[in-house]
């Protein structure tokens, strides 16, 4: 029997990259997903993305929706709820980055990055533990990152709303235990998506690969297998985690 047969999970930014990968092995295992995207230049994507989905026999929506707008998020999970019937499995992945240096960064930079790495995981969180706690079951799966743990120069604004993620996540683990709901936040390193791309190639990505003592950048399907880990009953004991996928990075 497929992992994740007759569950529901929304994951929010699943247009590209880790998003899209979990989105994709969710499917493969059964579950039905309800998926967000930003910006109307990702409407295509989405589209070609909820093709693929629906073609694994599974119903599958994509939905344009801020996650980092509180509001948009409660229209989100009632037309999710009001489609699918039910929200299994909430995977909090919408997040940016706008590295500068302290000295450098305006406000502005700092706020956008907080809204979309850590507000939009207290806007989601919020929203969907009403129909879980209503079941009596759920698994929330929060991204975080290396970066949040070990921190990095030119990036403070992108650490602290992973770290914040991290504390979040344990404290939702502790709130939500008692009503058989799980939260856990996973922490990948250098992953090779759009947004790394410019890590692939020449002496930097080899200097970042020798810190790493797999010798190599993850892949995005090395996140989603542990996000199905976490988002099935293979991990129905495990709870208020963090599952570092970094390939040793932060040893």
């Amino acid at each position: 029997m497929k992992l994740l047969a007759g569950k529901t999970a929304i994951i929010t930014g699943a247009s590209r990259g880790i998003g899209e990968a979990i989105a994709i092995r969710f499917a493969e295992e059964g579950a039905n997903i309800a998926f967000t995207y930003v910006s109307d230049n990702s409407a295509e994507k989405a589209r070609l993305l909820e093709e693929k989905l629906i073609a694994l026999g599974v119903k599958a929506k994509g939905y344009q929706s801020n996650a980092g707008d509180f509001a948009a998020c409660e229209v989100l999970v009632n037309d999710v709820l009001a489609t699918f019937g039910a929200i299994d499995i909430c995977v909090n992945n919408a997040g940016i980055s706008k590295d500068n240096l302290l000295l450098r960064m305006t406000p502005e930079q700092w706020d956008d990055v907080m809204q979309t790495n850590l507000k939009s995981v207290f806007n989601m969180t919020k929203q969907v533990i009403r129909p879980m706690m209503k079941a009596k079951s759920g698994s929330i799966i929060n991204m975080s990152s290396v970066i949040g743990e070990m921190g990095n120069a030119g990036q403070s604004s992108y650490a602290a709303s992973k770290a914040g993620v991290i504390g979040f996540t344990k404290s939702v683990a502790k709130e939500l235990g008692s009503r058989n709901i799980r939260c856990n936040a996973i922490a990948p390193g250098f992953v090779e998506t759009d947004m790394t791309s410019y890590l692939k190639e020449g002496e930097g990505a080899e200097k970042y690969k020798a810190g790493i003592p797999l010798g190599r950048f993850a892949g995005t399907i090395d996140i989603a297998n542990v996000t199905l880990f976490l988002a099935s009953n293979l991990s129905s004991y495990v709870t208020g985690q963090v599952i570092s996928v970094c390939g040793g990075l932060n040893i």
